[in-house]
């Protein structure tokens, strides 16, 4: 296990990096969560491929921004800084709660970068209304208010994990904790989403299965249902979870080792092999194409005669 910190766009970020092989997987906590959040996760994949956790800004080992910045737009910069910082032209995102929204920006923004993004609990769109009554509620009683979501969210938590999550929780100042929950009311993640065309999938908990959730809000975004835990599924039930992960992380075969692409050269054209996933999860090869790099370009369609569609790059930036 490698602990480094790098300079990020607001101070000091901690990454922790290990592991070798495979395509990439980067993960990002939640709210008031850090890297220890996907220490079985990070474990598991490390045996067989490079795996990175990162401390969001204000959160963990990473420093606090000098100003009340915590827009989910800034997380994602965080992101980016990590990514380039560690040489990641190709990589798997997996996010949690405010995790998943940080990752939603980031694969929408960078989607030639992200070669699948699994969502863990991710917000939805709460309306505006609500937003409102509830932002005034944690003005007004801070800590009756907070003390309420938390327990709601820890139900059916296994007592470490509620341990931890709840001393992280009295870590976290109020204003930055009302600063991020209101960047995350005002962030709508539907148009980043339906932006990123890559692989994705979304593992929710019953703490997440409102009309406002995202697999509601996005009727074809493939998703899977954990029970028995908290909001915190890979902490609580970790081998349950890592399951589901692998099986997503099979079908993302985009840029992988094990000789499902091609590339040629370092910077220069390359040969790319698309794949898209049917429905039992199988993937099925879109057809080859010549990238001719990462940055730059966007991805279109056009149809091909057995019906599969087949992708082509296009001018303009993705």
């Amino acid at each position: 296990m490698a602990h480094k910190h790098i300079v990020g766009p607001a101070g000091a970020l901690h990454v922790d990096d290990d592991g070798a092989g495979g395509v990439p997987v980067v993960f990002v906590h939640s709210f008031a969560g850090s890297t220890a959040h996907w220490s079985a996760q990070l474990e598991w994949l490390r045996k067989s491929r490079r795996a990175l956790a990162l401390d969001l800004r204000g959160h963990g080992q990473s420093s606090r921004p000098l100003r009340d910045d915590y827009a989910v737009e800034s997380f994602a910069k965080d992101l980016a800084v990590v990514a380039d910082s560690f040489g990641l032209m190709r990589f798997v995102l997996v996010g949690h709660s405010l995790g998943g929204a940080t990752a939603i920006v980031y694969a929408a923004t960078h989607p030639e970068r992200v070669a699948g993004l699994l969502l863990v609990g991710a917000p939805g769109k709460v309306p505006e209304d609500q937003a409102r009554k509830i932002m005034a509620a944690l003005e007004s009683d801070y800590e009756k208010v907070i003390e309420d979501y938390w327990s709601r969210l820890l139900t059916d938590a296994q007592p470490q994990v509620e341990k931890q999550v709840r001393s992280e929780m009295k870590s976290m100042p109020r204003e930055p904790a009302l600063s991020i929950i209101r960047a995350i009311f005002e962030f709508d993640p539907l148009p980043a989403l339906n932006a990123y065309r890559g692989p994705k999938m979304a593992i929710v908990t019953v703490h997440g299965d409102t009309s406002n959730d995202l697999h509601h809000l996005v009727p074809d975004l493939p998703h899977k249902l954990i029970t028995g835990t908290s909001h915190w599924p890979h902490m609580d039930k970790p081998e349950e979870f890592n399951q589901m992960m692998d099986g997503f992380l099979g079908t993302v075969v985009g840029l992988d080792q094990r000789g499902a692409s091609r590339q040629t050269g370092s910077g220069g054209a390359r040969d790319v092999r698309l794949f898209r996933q049917t429905t039992n999860g199988s993937p099925v090869a879109w057809g080859d194409i010549r990238w001719s790099g990462y940055s730059d370009k966007k991805i279109q369609s056009s149809p091909r005669g057995d019906g599969i569609t087949t992708p082509r790059w296009a001018g303009g930036r993705g």
